[in-house]
């Protein structure tokens, strides 16, 4: 599936990232880049339905489980047109969009890795989530322990500054309750992405961190 090529097709678009030189090697990224993608999100079908039967793997070039590779430019101010990075989601099947729970994988030269949770979740699912964790301590606890302890597991995003609303200060978990974000990633050597196995190796990773996403599910009564 994934080369060599493919990181170096995405080194040189970070250096060439404009419309002229995209479609001058057009060929390439479907050859060395959409294609292998696409092959690995179909070798994932069976590993996340071990999972869960409720994540969607999609092999669609578009609106499928590969983010597009166009970038949203309307708000920031690097106006360049393309992402640089493979970016792969395997969704709940009812969330709508990027904000729903699920397992991503992240391919760029120098930054590779795993990651599941939330993120950025809508006001109604970020209450539930911190109303489950105040309801079952222990259970979050144990998730987040056994996640960041043997198996290397870091928990990233942003916080609130100050503690939400209806949670103490002293809350013995305030600064997970602070979370604006409910994710825990693991970095990848650049050699994992080349691997033969590499399919079977993520979909250990996302069983790992599986209780994590059900956490999320159960706390919006989602199916897991």
């Amino acid at each position: 599936m994934f080369t060599r090529k493919t990181i170096s097709f995405l080194k040189e678009l970070n250096q060439n990232n404009n419309k002229i030189w995209f479609d001058k090697n057009r060929q390439r990224y479907e050859d060395e880049v959409r294609t292998p993608a696409l092959d690995y999100i179909e070798s994932m079908d069976q590993h996340i339905a071990k999972i869960s039967p409720h994540f969607v793997v999609s092999p669609k070039k578009v609106g499928g489980s590969l983010m597009r590779v166009h970038k949203d430019i309307r708000f920031s101010k690097d106006k360049t047109p393309y992402k640089t990075n493979i970016g792969i989601q395997f969704r709940h099947a009812r969330g709508k969009d990027v904000h729903a729970p699920g397992f991503y994988l992240h391919i760029e030269p120098g930054d590779v890795f795993l990651a599941a949770g939330i993120w950025r979740p809508e006001s109604n699912t970020l209450r539930n989530v911190r109303t489950l964790m105040d309801e079952y301590p222990k259970e979050w606890k144990k998730i987040t322990k056994k996640l960041t302890g043997t198996n290397d597991f870091n928990f990233g995003g942003e916080s609130l500054k100050r503690p939400p609303k209806g949670f103490d200060a002293d809350h013995p978990l305030i600064n997970d309750l602070k979370r604006k974000d409910f994710i825990a990633a693991q970095n990848l050597k650049i050699s994992t992405v080349y691997a033969k196995d590499f399919s079977k190796q993520t979909a250990r990773l996302f069983k790992t961190v599986s209780p994590l996403v059900k956490f999320i599910c159960d706390a919006d009564d989602l199916p897991f």
